[in-house]
């Protein structure tokens, strides 16, 4: 018999690859989504799966909402991806991210409970939870430290996670997932927002992109990859939680370059500080510069995930790395642009 899963924050990135592995799995796919005066289902369309998806509307500030609707799907899994999951945004809204992001996760997991405590649960965790690093690479054991509004209440819903499991016996996993990147990301994220620049300015529709800090370094994954591990999770006789990652860490400043170079682009960096310009080697016209409102009021210097124990115990670990990511979401974003002319 098909297997039944209900993901909310099914029209995010996340939800967009993961419906479409749990269709090839044969799953029946029920889509929680947030109502709004236009519903955001363009990831579904571009994947082709927006008709299969059963769409059901979701309000994560609403507990009585969540248990109507896991009483009437009768999900076999939930996959809980709904977020406020912008860290800039988290520190212009903290309240409402910690309503969404963090007790949020306390509305699910307490619908599960009383609905069908055998209901297996996935959480989006966050390497962001890392924070201010206490070693490297990070790993499942590592202490936590989190340097944003978001990063606090992805460690709340985390932490939650635990404790339903060892006081309930839910079957509840969390995913620490690193940086996962695709051509579904939103134009908000740094790396969409650079491969959408680079491609404009390739074109002829932009001058220059607007950056903060370049030298933060993130561990970049694929994001159709990482939801596999996901699935992987729910799979397994025990729950536990997993790091998701890839183990190489990269700057903004090479994500820039790479981006540009894949585009026949050569950047030569002028200045320092605020004042630095990324220039084109060739004409010298100026393609970057930086802006202090992009600037985080507690940076994430760097993190690097170890993925060890997912590799062992679910036998996942990335394949697409660096520098082909950036490749796939440049490309990607040159024929949007291209066949919206």
């Amino acid at each position: 018999m098909a297997k039944t899963a209900f993901i909310t924050g099914v029209t995010g990135q996340d939800g967009a690859y993961l419906s479409e592995l749990l269709f090839t799995k044969g799953y029946r796919v029920f889509g929680g989504y947030r109502r709004t005066s236009s519903p955001n289902f363009w990831r579904l369309d571009e994947l082709n799966v927006r008709n299969d998806i059963e769409l059901v509307e979701v309000d994560i500030l609403d507990t009585g909402n969540l248990i109507r609707a896991f009483e009437k799907t009768k999900p076999d899994e939930v996959y809980n991806l709904a977020a406020q999951s912008f860290v800039a945004v988290s520190f212009e809204k903290p309240v409402l991210t910690g309503e969404i992001t963090a007790i949020g996760v306390t509305r699910v997991l307490e619908a599960i409970r009383i609905v069908n405590p055998k209901i297996k649960f996935y959480q989006a965790s966050s390497s962001e939870m890392f924070g201010k690093v206490r070693e490297i690479p990070q790993r499942e054991s590592t202490p936590f430290y989190p340097r944003s509004p978001y990063a606090t209440a992805k460690l709340y819903g985390h932490w939650l996670t635990i404790n339903y499991r060892e006081s309930y016996s839910i079957f509840g996993c969390s995913g620490i997932l690193f940086n996962h990147e695709s051509p579904l990301r939103g134009i908000e994220f740094v790396t969409r927002k650079v491969s959408d620049a680079v491609a404009r300015i390739k074109l002829g529709r932009q001058d220059y992109l607007e950056i903060g800090n370049m030298d933060a370094k993130r561990d970049w994954g694929y994001a159709k990859e990482f939801v596999e591990g996901m699935w992987l999770m729910l799979q397994r006789p025990e729950p536990n939680d997993y790091v998701l990652a890839t183990n190489e860490n990269h700057s903004v400043r090479e994500f820039i370059e790479h981006a540009f170079t894949y585009t026949g682009i050569s950047v030569q960096w002028k200045g320092t500080g605020v004042n630095e310009t990324g220039v084109d080697s060739k004409s010298g016209k100026t393609l970057v510069k930086i802006n202090p409102k992009f600037f985080r009021p507690g940076e994430v210097d760097q993190l690097l995930g170890d993925y060890t124990l997912a590799k062992k115990e679910l036998g996942w670990e990335p394949r697409v790395m660096f520098k082909e990511l950036v490749e796939i979401m440049v490309q990607r974003d040159l024929e949007r642009i291209q066949r919206s002319s």
